[in-house]
This record gives structure tokens, sequence and C-alpha cells, in this order.
């Protein structure tokens, strides 16, 4: 990772780790979880494993095939005076011994493609880091409507009470009574939605995480990130994990142009033998072959155009993916704008919707204000609060959407201070295709054993 990149999340990341009250979890416990509990990351973990395994047998259709074969034959006929029986085995061996590059141009193509696999992965750790975020801030979000409505309900309740009371004595109305049951009736509502999105909120949680919240801390300083967006959208082209793995498969696609190409070429192959019949007979063989399509009805040049074609839809979408990309850094920069412009509208509407709240309750008791003003008044204030928390919430995701817009977003970069899963690890071990009892082999049992696979 470029330091420039790195430099961005370190102050990011130290402040995950803010000590916060004793037994709550915090958003970096949460990431730590998430990651180790991922189901989609290990299903991709393996199937990066699987494209590891793809080089190592293009590697092996460079070396000799060696064969073994037993025979045993019986004949029995109304021609023959007796019956037959015949027996035989045959060790041989063959290798390709030319090939106009396209073994190694396959191998090339597998490599690219375990580039483009490995980015997959990230893109992937990226996106379920992104929904522990969001399910952190959404559990966080819907406790604290719950608290505010709980609140409400509270008040309501007691103002319903009082409502009744000066009734009973001539003070109001019933229009006043039932204008008064009726906010607190909608407060209760308000209550129960609230609590829905929480539990809501908690499963989508424990999906992410692998296990239900307990308390919450709240949310680290705002990460590190550029001072422009222009500085976003650079480091996002250069780091995006879309981006690389599409570049890694335009290579790809570029060398199958010329692997397509390279299947039009003769093939020079070679093999041995070695022969044991019954009654001790051997024989021996040697044989050196030259092969090559002449005509397969088009085929061959159907298969070259078509990978001219998709090497240029490989790089449309290359092109396409770096306006997606900017676009995303974009969208979170102005959701970060937008985010912090709502939450200060919110603490001036609060602060007002407050003191007009407090103002019309001591008028209505001066009988200056009916029962409607003060049920209006403090539903005014309920909504300004309801909607900074909402923005507040909403301006956490956002910052780490930008991190994930410009591909910083990964347990790496976070510094969460775990073991994180060596992408080279498992192609190191393999690549050069190595059989069970070679020290390459040894070396791939351990790297399981380390993965628990084995």
């Amino acid at each position: 990772m470029l330091r420039k990149n790195l430099r961005l999340t370190i102050v990011a990341v130290a402040t995950l780790l803010t000590p916060v009250a004793a037994g709550a979890e915090t958003l970096a416990d949460a990431l730590v979880s998430a990651y180790r509990n991922s189901h989609l990351l290990e299903q991709n973990r393996a199937t990066l494993r699987a494209a590891d395994e793809d080089v190592a047998q293009a590697v092996a259709k460079l070396r000799p095939v060696l064969q073994w074969t037993a025979e045993y034959e019986y004949q029995d006929s109304d021609q023959l005076a007796n019956s037959t029986r015949t027996a035989s085995a045959t060790l041989g061996a063959s290798m390709t011994l030319f090939d106009f590059g396209r073994n190694k141009l396959n191998i090339e193509m597998k490599k690219e493609s375990v580039l483009a696999t490995r980015e997959g992965l990230r893109s992937v750790e990226q996106n379920v880091l992104l929904a522990t975020i969001q399910a952190y801030s959404d559990v966080k979000s819907a406790s604290e409507q719950i608290a505010i409505n709980q609140n409400s309900v509270r008040v309501l309740g007691e103002e319903f009470k009082a409502a009744n009371d000066r009734f009973d004595v001539g003070e109001v109305t019933k229009t006043d009574v039932s204008l008064s049951q009726a906010q607190l009736a909608s407060a209760r509502a308000s209550l129960a939605a609230a609590q829905g999105k929480l539990r809501a909120a908690r499963e989508a949680y424990k999906a992410a995480t692998g296990h239900y919240p307990g308390a919450l801390a709240a949310f680290p300083k705002a990460p590190a990130l550029p001072k422009t967006i222009e500085a976003a959208r650079a480091i996002a082209l250069r780091n995006h994990p879309g981006v690389k793995q599409l570049q890694h498969t335009v290579a790809v696609y570029d060398l199958g142009v010329d692997y397509a190409k390279a299947n039009r070429m003769p093939t020079i192959s070679g093999s041995l033998g070695l022969k044991n019949a019954e009654g001790g007979v051997e024989s021996t063989s040697a044989k050196i072959q030259l092969n090559q399509t002449l005509y397969s009805g088009g085929a061959l040049i159907s298969g070259q155009r078509q990978a001219i074609a998709n090497d240029q839809a490989a790089r449309a979408q290359l092109s396409q993916a770096g306006v997606t990309v900017a676009q995303n850094v974009a969208n979170a920069w102005s959701a970060i704008e937008i985010a912090k412009a709502q939450i200060s509208a919110y603490d001036q509407q609060v602060q007002a919707a407050r003191t007009a709240y407090q103002g019309v309750k001591e008028e209505a008791l001066l009988g200056a204000r009916t029962t409607l003003d003060v049920l209006s008044a403090e539903q005014d204030l309920l909504d300004a609060q309801a909607g900074r928390i909402d923005a507040a919430a909403t301006l956490q995701v956002a910052y780490y959407q930008l991190l994930s817009a410009m591909g910083l977003l990964t347990v790496d970069n976070l510094k969460l201070g775990i073991p994180t899963y060596d992408p080279a690890a498992y192609y190191n071990a393999v690549h050069n295709a190595p059989i069970t009892l070679s020290p390459q082999g040894k070396r791939l049992d351990r790297v399981l054993e380390a993965m628990g696979k084995k």
C-alpha cells in the first residue's frame, strides 16, 4: 500500500482503539468480530485458493506425464481350437516439447486471474466491514430513538393525566383531553416503530458480527480524510479493488488474444514406452510427434476473434469502473457535507424547539396557549431530536463509505491489531505444483494446518 494512503487512515484507525467505558463494545471490537466470523470472507478465500490451483495445474502441463497400464485378455471362439489368455504391463511417459508458448501463456493468464481474485477478496472484505459499520450505526441510532420516544411517552402521559385533572375541575374541554390522548397514542406508536427498528438492527448486527450487540460505545473520532474531493478520487482510481481487479482481468484477456493466435500453431510432443508381456517378452518405444490443425470448420479463427472481442469488452468495463468509482467517491463526499450541514441545522432546531416548548407550556398554564399548541411544540422538539440522531448516524457511516470508495476500508489499513489472512501464503505453497512428498508439499501441509484446513 502506498504510504500516502496509509497516512490517511492511521489517524482514523488509532481512534478506533480509544478507551471507552468498561464493558461497552467498540466499533473496533465489532469489526474484528466481523472479520473473524464472516462466512462470505471464508467463501471467497476458498475461491482464491481454487484460483491458486489453476496456476499449479497450468505449470503441470509443462511437465512429463507418467502412466501405467495393466491388461489381461481372454479370447475363446468357435474358430479357435483353444482359448487364449494374454497379460501385459506398460509404463509410458509423454511430454509436450514445444507448443509455441501456449502453456506459458496459459500460466501467465492464470497468474493474472489469481491477482484479480485477490482484489475481489479485498472488495468483499470492504463490503463486510462497511456492513458492520452500518449495523453498528443502526443499533446505536435505533437505541437513541427509543430513548427519546420513551421520554416522549412519559411526558405525554403526564400531560394526558394533567388534562384529565383540569377537565374534572372545568379548566379545559373534552376536546383538549382527546387531543392529549391522541398525541400520547401517536408517541406510543412511534416508540413501537423504533423498537421494531432496533430488533431489525440487532439481527443485522448479529449477521455481520456473529453475535447480538450489548452496550455499544460511542463512535470514534472522524477518520482522517483527503482535504479535497480530487485527492480522494485520485486515491480511489489507484487503489480501489474493483479497478485493480479489472486491470488484472484486462491483462488476462490481453494474454488470451495471444493464446488464441498460438492455438493455430503446431505442437511437438514426445513419448516413451516400456511394455512387459506375458512370458517375459519386453519391448520399448520412443516417439516424437508433430501435429497441427489445418482446418476446424472456422473454430480456431472464431476463437481468435472472440478473444479480441472479450479483450475490448474488458477494457470498456475497466473504463466504466473508473467512472463508477469516481462517482461513488463524490456521493460519499456529498453525503458527509450534507450530514454535517443537517447536524448543524438540527442543533439549532433542537435548541429553538426546546425553548419554544418550554415557553408555550408556561403560557398554557396562564391560559394564553391551548393544549394543541403545547402538543404541537412538543412534537416539533421530538422531530428535531430524531432528525439530529439520524443525521449523526448518516455522517458516521458516510466517513467509512468514503474510505471504502477509496479502497482503504480493510483490516490491514485499519490496523486493528489482529492476524489477517495472507492471500499469498497458499499460492506460494502450490504455484509450482508440488507433490505431497516434496519439501513444497510439506510447506503446503503447514499452510493448511495454519488455516485449520487439514
